[in-house]
């Protein structure tokens, strides 16, 4: 999951998706809270935001030096550095391109190699964070 997250180095989100976290937490750097809180009022907006600031562009690794330095946008992403059982693979990442990179192209693979759940075996929930 660790691997996985890193496709977060691209992409956007709505202010609504980390309001909590930039006006509530306090696993997050002071200052990337306050300029992420000049855009996104505390009722939430439509308002987007990059995922990693630092090179949104780009698939790298700078997602996870992101979460080092406490500048994970979404809660979930910043849970992944944060005294647990991850900060190890986290430190990996930052510190390796190739480690990252290999990580992520088997997590991709072996998720890729999934079967799908048809008939009665599965769910298609209507809310992802709760089962029906």
């Amino acid at each position: 999951m660790v691997a996985l997250s890193g496709a977060h180095t691209i992409g956007q989100a709505q202010c609504s998706s980390f309001n909590d976290h930039i006006y509530n937490d306090t696993n997050i750097n002071s200052a990337f809270a306050a300029s992420l809180r000049a855009n996104c009022p505390r009722a939430g907006s439509t308002a987007l935001a990059p995922l990693d600031t630092t090179t949104p562009n780009a698939f790298d690794n700078a997602y996870y030096t992101n979460l080092l330095s406490q500048k994970g946008l979404l809660h979930s992403d910043q849970e992944l550095f944060n005294s647990g059982s991850t900060d190890s693979t986290v430190r990996s990442f930052a510190s390796s391109t190739s480690a990252f990179n290999s990580a992520f192209a088997t997590a991709m693979v072996k998720m890729g190699n999934l079967s799908p759940q048809t008939g009665t075996q599965g769910q298609i929930r209507r809310s992802c964070w709760k089962v029906n």
